[in-house]
Parts: structure tokens; sequence; C-alpha cells
């Protein structure tokens, strides 16, 4: 188990049953008082980023993340099915772990996933997908050059604004990150 004091940026912790990815520390030398690590951590549930400080020497519980390639496959009740390429058993994600990511889920598409155990943690898409238009706003005539997006409903739910060109039926790439239109396929 390491010390505080062996935090480094990239380590994954356990805080009060909490998993963390540790962003950045620093130790802090204060003229009064004993020295500590000051360290910005990243809640890989809910992706909000806090500040906690540690005493030096005390030992922090660092936890191994599997990483492993899954596949979505469908909505079972009120959890997401997908199927673990590596080992070829199905796994079951509830929502409150794909957050706003079940805008881009569709049959077939493959996220790396962060395993603590036996359970998923934490999801990643890929940073481009290829969706398909199925109903886009009617545009307006008072266009002007600053506006020259209209709003585009994506397969999945997910909603992107896309140039005046993108019409019902058209492939688009997205950026998922950026939730941004990047070009028609």
């Amino acid at each position: 188990m390491p010390l505080s004091n062996q935090l480094t940026p990239g380590m994954t912790i356990n805080v009060d049953g909490k998993i963390y990815r540790v962003e950045s520390c620093i130790k802090m030398n204060v003229s009064k008082g004993a020295a500590f690590i000051k360290a910005k951590l990243r809640n890989l549930m809910n992706e909000e980023i806090s500040e906690k400080n540690f005493k030096l020497g005390i030992n922090v519980d660092e936890v191994a993340l599997v990483e492993h390639m899954i596949e979505y496959l469908y909505v079972e009740k009120r959890d997401y099915l997908f199927l673990d390429i590596g080992n070829l058993e199905t796994v079951l994600v509830p929502p409150s772990i794909l957050g706003d990511k079940v805008n881009y889920l569709k049959e077939g598409i493959r996220l790396k996933a962060l395993f603590y155990g036996d359970s998923v943690f934490s999801v990643e898409l890929p940073q481009f997908l290829e969706l398909m238009v199925i109903k886009t706003k009617s545009i307006d005539d008072k266009l002007t050059m600053s506006n020259s997006t209209k709003e585009a409903i994506m397969e999945t739910g997910a909603k992107i604004e896309v140039p005046l060109f993108v019409e019902v039926g058209d492939i688009i790439k997205i950026d998922v990150a950026k939730n941004e239109f990047i070009q028609r396929v």
C-alpha cells in the first residue's frame, strides 16, 4: 500500500469508499504546522473534481482497475446490456454509470469499460461516431450568417447542431466529447 507522499497523477485510489483518479498533487509546506499533500481527485463515477489534503506518510488505498472492450447489445428493463469482448460474457450497466452517454448508444457500438472487481465502474465512448439523422428542425426565413445551423436528432436520441445542408436520412460524423458535427459521410 503506497504512502500519501508517493501519490502521482494517474493513480487510482479509494477514499471513503469512492474511487478517484489523481489528477495532480503537490507537497505543501506551511510555516506553522505540518507539511501535507494537496491532491486534485476526479471521482470516476460522476467525473466531479475535488481537492483533498493528505497528511504525510499515511497509507493510501490504491485500486487496480481493469480495462475491457464491451459492445452494446440492448436495454434490459432499466439497465443496459453489453457483451464483454474479451470473455464473451454479458454485463449489465446501470444508467447512473452511463449518464449522458446513453444518447450515443446504438447496437454494436464498442466502448472501453473500467472494471473494479466484477462490476463496470465507468465507460468511455469512442471519440467519433457515425449516426443517422432522423429529424431536423424547420428552417426559418430570418437566418443570419451567425445562425447558420439547425438542430438535428440522431437515431440514438442525441441532439446536435448541424449545418443547414444536412437532411433527414444523412449519416454524419460526430465528435462525441464536444457534441459537435464533424462532417457528412
